[in-house]
């Protein structure tokens, strides 16, 4: 009884789990769930510029589930893995029994975590990529010790166009989408002009 309610509950803990690693680097603040939605994105974004053939669907369903434990973990950063030891197993096999078409999940998860298919090369890379998206903004907005996260970020990225989206990230000024067209009269006048 319960098992659909009881996993979307499950899920929407990530709305309520915090992104750890912005504990350490000490500004910021993100969800586990709010880093899959821009994950999302991004693995979409990667898949469309890729000069691979993607399956996009198996792609979006790595990210969409591959930090799904973390409902049931908490999220646990670089330092905190050299310390902490998850039951990922144990956990892995609880879900599949509990979690609605929870081998399928569970799969997803273990591709993932493996990363050897060119889906879970992708997803991993936009995990990376999310993350230094945070860390640009962080930077833009004037965080010291971004720079010390960045480098082994970048090394940690797989794919060609992962990348070359690391790239474009660096160059362009987090708030750009936003500014970018200040000599549009709305900027002046607060509305669009009248024609």
């Amino acid at each position: 009884m319960g098992q659909w309610a009881n996993y979307l509950n499950e899920v929407g803990m990530l709305n309520r789990t915090p992104r750890s690693g912005l504990e350490f680097l000490g500004t910021g603040e993100q969800s586990v769930a709010e880093h899959i939605h821009r994950m999302l994105h991004i693995a979409f974004v990667l898949a469309r510029t890729s000069d691979k053939q993607v399956d996009m669907l198996r792609l979006l369903h790595l990210v969409l589930f591959h930090d799904l434990p973390k409902a049931r973990t908490g999220d646990h950063n670089y330092v905190n893995r050299k310390y902490v030891t998850e039951d990922m197993e144990r956990l892995l096999d609880e879900g599949a029994r509990e979690w609605p078409f929870g081998d399928e999940i569970t799969a997803y998860i273990r591709e993932f975590e493996v990363g050897e298919t060119a889906e879970a090369h992708l997803a991993r890379d936009a995990d990376q990529l999310e993350w230094l998206l945070m860390l640009k903004e962080q930077a833009d907005l004037g965080q010291p010790h971004v720079d010390e996260w960045i480098t082994p970020l970048l090394a940690r990225l797989k794919t060609d166009v992962g990348k070359q989206l690391a790239e474009e990230i660096l160059a362009t000024p987090w708030d750009d989408w936003w500014f970018n067209q200040k000599g549009d009269p709305h900027w002046v006048h607060g509305s669009r002009p009248v024609p």
